[in-house]
């Protein structure tokens, strides 16, 4: 019984009948929150003595940049479960993960570069958190590639989950590399261990924004593993059923 809702997830079926409630409370989670971090942020926070007004990218730069880290650290997990346990929704997330890993990553890197310009002269620099965060766009890239050029579904996901495993080393790296080496970047502006070094009035929002772009991931991760379950299971008597619901 202890293990039941692990099993659960095995089910197609399961996860797609609760995703839809998931994928929907997400949603709202995150219109609301983004909403008022952002407005708090753009609007409301006041102007950095340093920096100006251009500090202000922080509120999207920072959450997207953790979630590039933290949704390739959940397809790592999802792949370890592949490869162990063999759950064919291991295999789902994993695609979805990469997919919109992918994409934050892209936004990661671009907000990086424009919030770079007035701060370092220059939209990009060989700087280590700037080369391992591209390195890492570079694995989603080759995961999402992977999978499509190879046409056997079950060696694609095998061949993914270890390719994703082999580049989880790059995680570390992204988030020491501050402390290991001597970079431009500055260190992460929130911290579990440390108080902020900015005012409640700058990271209050930063924070509302950063719960709700992990809410939109949701949202996202949760449509694109349906879409994908109801075109792996379309031959399954409960994906005929559902649609002959619809028709």
């Amino acid at each position: 019984m202890a293990w039941r809702w692990f099993h659960q997830w095995g089910s197609p079926r399961w996860f797609y009948e609760r995703a839809s409630r998931w994928q929907a409370w997400a949603g709202w989670i995150a219109v609301i929150l983004l909403a008022v971090g952002t407005v708090w942020g753009l609007a409301i926070a006041p102007v950095d003595y340093q920096q100006g007004h251009s500090y202000r990218i922080i509120y999207l730069h920072v959450p997207v940049s953790f979630l590039a880290q933290a949704l390739y650290l959940a397809m790592a997990i999802a792949a370890a479960v592949l490869l162990v346990w063999r759950m064919k929704l291991a295999d789902v997330a994993m695609q979805s993960l990469a997919i919109v890993g992918f994409a934050f990553c892209v936004l990661a890197l671009a907000s990086g570069a424009i919030w770079g310009k007035p701060t370092w002269g220059t939209y990009w620099v060989w700087d280590a958190r700037l080369t391992s965060m591209l390195i890492l766009a570079f694995l989603y890239l080759g995961i999402i590639g992977l999978r499509s050029a190879m046409l056997d579904p079950n060696t694609a996901g095998k061949a993914c989950a270890i390719l994703a495993l082999v580049g989880a080393i790059n995680l570390p790296i992204i988030k020491y590399s501050v402390e290991w080496w001597n970079t431009l970047h500055q260190p992460a502006s929130l911290t579990l261990t440390e108080k902020p070094a900015m005012p409640a009035s700058m990271w209050v929002p930063l924070l509302i924004n950063i719960c709700g772009y992990y809410a939109a991931a949701a949202y996202l991760v949760f449509a694109s593993m349906r879409g994908l379950v109801l075109h792996r299971e379309r031959r399954a008597q409960w994906v005929r059923e559902l649609v002959g619901a619809h028709d």
